[in-house]
């Protein structure tokens, strides 16, 4: 919490994230929905998704209330997904001058490559990690005891061995495409980027 904004309460409780234009209530619904669905595609929950768009969407920070008013959820719900929110740097907590001092604020992070820096740093290349961990240790497993197996239960053994050779190949090229993309976009700036063509 590194910054303050000037918000009176009589305008936290307006900017609860609702839209009352049409048109706009239409296009923020959408992509809340769309961003939950994709949160859901990678593993999360559909509600972080859904938090973290109604927090980009908004021009003010807002608050456990305002969220759970927006999304009609219970406070425990937004609270335990903001946390994670937090936890996984796609939100940060803000001091708002004029607003309730019992009450949370937070803004999201609207610096994507951090965003993805973040995920990627973070979980994806743990699970990468502990997948290549595992077929590591079940290969070295079947090649201390297959001299014990049968003829027909060794070439099994060798069947596994390879095919898991093969996976552990895809999970290390995974790892080391994650690296080079956290390493070569590092210094790179992203904030002017509107869009992408590729033909």
């Amino acid at each position: 919490m590194d910054k303050a904004i000037d918000m009176t309460d009589e305008q936290t409780e307006s900017t609860g994230g609702m839209q009352s234009n049409p048109q706009l209530h239409t296009v923020h619904d959408s992509m809340l929905d769309g961003l939950g669905q994709l949160a859901d595609y990678f593993g999360f929950s559909k509600m972080m998704g859904q938090l973290y768009g109604t927090v980009l969407l908004s021009p003010k920070p807002l608050s456990l209330d305002d969220m759970m008013a927006r999304l009609a959820i219970s406070k425990a719900s937004v609270s335990m997904n903001m946390r994670s929110l937090e936890h996984m740097g796609m939100v940060r907590q803000v001091w708002v001058r004029g607003g309730s001092g019992r009450r949370k604020y937070y803004e999201a992070e609207a610096d994507f490559w951090q965003v993805i820096s973040n995920l990627l740093s973070g979980r994806e290349m743990r699970d990468v990690e502990r997948a290549i961990s595992i077929i590591e240790h079940n290969s070295e497993k079947l090649a201390q005891s297959k001299e014990s197996m049968s003829d027909e239960d060794r070439a099994i053994a060798e069947l596994y061995i390879e095919r898991m050779g093969q996976i552990q190949a895809l999970f290390q090229f995974a790892q080391m495409v994650i690296s080079t993309v956290l390493s070569q976009g590092k210094d790179a700036d992203f904030k002017d980027i509107k869009s992408i063509e590729i033909e």
